[in-house]
């Protein structure tokens, strides 16, 4: 007769490791509708960014992004020659250029975040309604400035 062995107890996952882990879920079925409309991920977020945040620099850009000059300076023109954004001199120096969001743009992003928050409802819906405003909760705590 043979006897069932049970699996051994898994040590739980670090908080840090599945918070990534779940994080990266998130931002991949993000970053599908993304894809879907054309734009690859740093793209999208880089249209998010110049939408809310009003013409910017693109070192202010990179910034953002934590990328390097020069790659928001590709990211802007791929961006720019789908008429998403559009480049003008910045006033204040006139050796530097501002990045704005055109209509298209704006059409764009409000597509990318409508889907993001349809694409986040089904993933946080797995959780009870308790459990979803714990984790509000505790995510908000986290995000304050610590000490």
């Amino acid at each position: 007769m043979s006897r069932e062995v049970s699996p051994p107890e898994r040590s739980p996952e670090p908080l840090d490791a599945l918070l990534a882990r779940t994080f990266r879920m998130l931002r991949h079925t993000w970053s599908q509708h993304g894809a879907d409309l054309g734009l690859a991920p740093h793209q999208g977020r880089a249209l998010r960014i110049i939408g809310s945040e009003g013409p910017l620099r693109l070192s202010a850009l990179a910034e953002q992004l934590h990328i390097a000059p020069r790659s928001a300076t590709e990211v802007a023109d791929a961006l720019q020659e789908r008429g998403l954004i559009e480049r003008s001199p910045d006033p204040d120096d006139r050796r530097a250029t501002l990045v704005s969001i055109t209509s298209a743009g704006r059409d764009i992003a409000e597509q990318v975040a409508t889907a993001r928050r349809a694409q986040a409802e089904v993933f946080f819906g797995r959780l009870s309604p308790q459990d979803r405003s714990t984790l509000q909760r505790i995510l908000s705590t986290l995000s304050e400035p610590g000490e």
